[in-house]
C-alpha cells in the first residue's frame, strides 16, 4: 500500500509542468488613440493574456506587474535600466 502511495505521488509530481513566467510586451508607434478608454495597447495585452491562459496546462502564467518607462524604442539601451534588468534576470 505504501509503495502505491509513493508511486501515485511520483506520478503527480511528474505530471506537473514547470512554471513558465511570461512577460507581455505591448507596443504602439504613435500616441494617436491612447486617450481612448480601450486602445490598441489594451487589445494587445488582452490577446496576450488570453493566449497565455490557453497554455495554462503547460504551466504558463503571466507576470502581473505592469511597467511603462515612457521611453521610445529609439532610446539607447542604457536609458532603459528596467528593460536591461529584465533581460539579465530572465536569461
Amino acid at each position: 500500500m505504501a509503495a502505491r502511495a509513493t508511486a501515485n505521488r511520483e506520478m503527480q509530481n511528474w505530471a506537473k509542468p514547470a512554471v513558465v513566467r511570461c512577460a507581455i510586451y505591448t507596443r504602439k508607434s504613435t500616441e494617436e488613440g491612447l486617450e481612448q478608454g480601450f486602445n490598441t495597447l489594451d487589445a494587445q495585452r488582452e490577446a496576450a493574456q488570453s493566449f497565455i491562459g490557453s497554455q495554462r496546462h503547460e504551466g504558463w502564467v503571466a507576470v502581473p506587474k505592469l511597467y511603462d518607462d515612457g521611453l521610445h524604442g529609439r532610446e539607447p539601451g542604457p536609458a532603459r535600466p528596467a528593460a536591461a534588468a529584465g533581460r539579465h534576470r530572465h536569461r
